[in-house]
């Protein structure tokens, strides 16, 4: 089985200098052209029989216009929205450096959640998507956050390594599972070569 992981376009967050998160923002115009660039690649080069989405309207748009082209269903899963942070989610930059940032795991932002509880729930839906998978290709359209963390559980990575990977918007990783599910490959992590002749 092979899960492509896809990243969504910019967001009007990007714009604003804002935090993102649970903020629920939609694509810019830059943003629903990368999808458009994204969209012909992955059509072209490895199309999925079934795309579990984000919620949220920036993975959302992307996933529905991806799914149109490629002709394929879309699930739509809230477990798979951005890190949950709380008061941060929308605020400028400048403004949320008056608010504690949490120091160690189990902590949290004022109504959001702990990074503890971010990978977990994580954790949990990505284990739910593979299990209970028919399809030989699957993709998954999501966040940064969201991404980071469904890598850091492939790679069976502790709680408290602090290993960052680079995903960039619309960036597309590939892993696969072989095997019945007991050798994992990773073909490759935030491609975004199909925004070279677009944007460049």
């Amino acid at each position: 089985m092979q899960i492509l992981l896809i990243r969504h376009g910019e967001s009007e967050a990007d714009l604003l200098n804002v935090h993102e998160g649970r903020a629920d923002f939609e694509l810019t115009e830059m943003g629903r052209k990368q999808v458009q660039a994204l969209v012909q690649r992955v059509q072209k080069d490895f199309p999925p029989d079934l795309i579990w989405s984000s919620t949220l309207k920036r993975a959302r748009e992307t996933a529905e216009t991806l799914a149109e082209t490629v002709g394929c269903p879309v699930n739509l899963e809230a477990e798979l929205m951005e890190f949950n942070n709380g008061i941060q989610a929308g605020m400028p930059f400048e403004e949320a450096k008056k608010h504690p940032v949490p120091k160690f795991l189990h902590d949290r932002f004022e109504n959001g959640e702990s990074f503890i509880e971010f990978r977990m729930r994580i954790e949990t839906i990505f284990s739910k998507i593979v299990t209970e998978n028919t399809h030989d290709r699957i993709a998954v359209v999501a966040h940064g956050g969201v991404i980071i963390s469904i890598l850091r559980a492939f790679f069976q990575m502790p709680m408290n390594m602090d290993y960052y990977f680079k995903i960039g918007d619309t960036g597309i990783s590939m892993i696969e599972l072989t095997n019945a599910d007991k050798n994992k490959v990773i073909h490759f992590i935030n491609d975004t070569s199909h925004l070279e002749s677009t944007f460049r």
